[in-house]
Protein backbone atom coordinates (compact mmCIF):
# COMPACT_ATOMS: atom_id res chain seq x y z
CA UNK A 1 0.00 0.00 0.00
CA UNK A 2 1.40 3.37 -0.94
CA UNK A 3 2.34 6.05 1.59
CA UNK A 4 1.20 4.11 4.67
CA UNK A 5 3.15 2.76 7.65
CA UNK A 6 3.07 -1.06 7.80
CA UNK A 7 3.05 -1.04 11.61
CA UNK A 8 1.16 1.99 12.91
CA UNK A 9 -1.07 2.60 9.88
CA UNK A 10 -0.12 6.26 9.59
CA UNK A 11 -1.02 7.68 6.20
CA UNK A 12 -1.38 10.99 4.39
CA UNK A 13 -3.79 13.39 6.08
CA UNK A 14 -5.13 16.63 4.68
CA UNK A 15 -5.66 20.13 6.01
CA UNK A 16 -5.74 23.77 5.01
CA UNK A 17 -2.97 26.27 4.34
CA UNK A 18 -4.13 29.77 5.18
CA UNK A 19 -2.53 32.77 3.45
CA UNK A 20 -2.70 36.03 5.38
CA UNK A 21 -1.65 39.65 5.05
CA UNK A 22 -1.41 42.55 7.43
CA UNK A 23 0.19 43.21 10.80
CA UNK A 24 -1.00 41.81 14.12
CA UNK A 25 -2.86 44.17 16.44
CA UNK A 26 -0.45 43.59 19.33
CA UNK A 27 2.35 44.81 17.04
CA UNK A 28 0.49 48.03 16.23
CA UNK A 29 -1.32 46.97 13.07
CA UNK A 30 -5.02 46.75 12.24
CA UNK A 31 -5.09 42.93 12.35
CA UNK A 32 -4.35 39.95 10.13
CA UNK A 33 -6.73 39.29 7.24
CA UNK A 34 -7.14 35.96 5.44
CA UNK A 35 -6.59 36.27 1.70
CA UNK A 36 -6.83 32.63 0.67
CA UNK A 37 -7.30 29.06 1.84
CA UNK A 38 -5.91 26.12 -0.11
CA UNK A 39 -5.71 22.39 0.61
CA UNK A 40 -2.42 20.78 1.58
CA UNK A 41 -1.28 17.32 2.64
CA UNK A 42 0.65 16.10 5.68
CA UNK A 43 2.69 13.05 4.74
CA UNK A 44 4.25 10.63 7.26
CA UNK A 45 8.02 10.29 7.32
CA UNK A 46 8.33 6.71 6.03
CA UNK A 47 11.61 4.82 5.93
CA UNK A 48 12.25 1.41 4.39
CA UNK A 49 14.09 -0.90 6.82
CA UNK A 50 15.02 -4.57 7.15
CA UNK A 51 14.18 -6.09 10.54
CA UNK A 52 14.78 -9.43 12.25
CA UNK A 53 11.67 -11.35 13.26
CA UNK A 54 11.67 -13.67 16.32
CA UNK A 55 11.35 -16.73 14.07
CA UNK A 56 14.75 -15.92 12.53
CA UNK A 57 13.54 -14.49 9.22
CA UNK A 58 14.14 -11.00 7.88
CA UNK A 59 11.38 -8.70 6.72
CA UNK A 60 11.44 -5.46 4.76
CA UNK A 61 8.96 -2.86 6.00
CA UNK A 62 8.08 0.76 5.32
CA UNK A 63 7.63 2.26 8.77
CA UNK A 64 7.21 5.75 10.19
CA UNK A 65 10.16 7.25 12.05
CA UNK A 66 8.01 7.42 15.20
CA UNK A 67 7.89 3.60 15.17
CA UNK A 68 11.67 3.39 14.74
CA UNK A 69 12.18 5.79 17.67
CA UNK A 70 9.83 3.80 19.92
CA UNK A 71 11.97 0.68 19.44
CA UNK A 72 9.02 -1.72 19.61
CA UNK A 73 7.07 -3.26 16.78
CA UNK A 74 3.77 -5.17 16.69
CA UNK A 75 3.35 -7.57 13.78
CA UNK A 76 1.64 -10.83 12.96
CA UNK A 77 4.35 -13.51 12.93
CA UNK A 78 3.40 -17.13 12.15
CA UNK A 79 -0.28 -16.43 12.77
CA UNK A 80 0.23 -14.72 16.15
CA UNK A 81 0.20 -10.98 16.81
CA UNK A 82 3.36 -10.20 18.78
CA UNK A 83 5.10 -7.14 20.18
CA UNK A 84 8.86 -7.41 20.12
CA UNK A 85 11.88 -5.08 20.06
CA UNK A 86 12.87 -3.58 16.72
CA UNK A 87 16.19 -5.11 15.64
CA UNK A 88 17.49 -3.85 12.32
CA UNK A 89 18.91 -6.56 10.08
CA UNK A 90 22.57 -5.89 9.41
CA UNK A 91 25.65 -8.01 8.91
CA UNK A 92 26.98 -7.33 12.41
CA UNK A 93 23.74 -7.95 14.30
CA UNK A 94 24.18 -11.67 15.06
CA UNK A 95 24.42 -11.00 18.80
CA UNK A 96 21.21 -8.94 18.81
CA UNK A 97 19.49 -11.63 16.76
CA UNK A 98 20.44 -14.32 19.30
CA UNK A 99 19.13 -12.16 22.15
CA UNK A 100 15.86 -11.69 20.27
CA UNK A 101 15.49 -15.45 19.77
CA UNK A 102 16.15 -16.07 23.47
CA UNK A 103 13.57 -13.47 24.58
CA UNK A 104 10.82 -14.40 22.13
CA UNK A 105 10.87 -18.12 21.31
CA UNK A 106 8.36 -19.30 18.73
Amino acid sequence: MGRQCDVSGKKTSYGNQITTRGKAKYLGGVGIKTTGISRRSFQPNLQSIHIWLPNGKTCRLRVATSVIRSGKITLEVDGKVQTFPLVKAAKGSAKAREELKALYPI
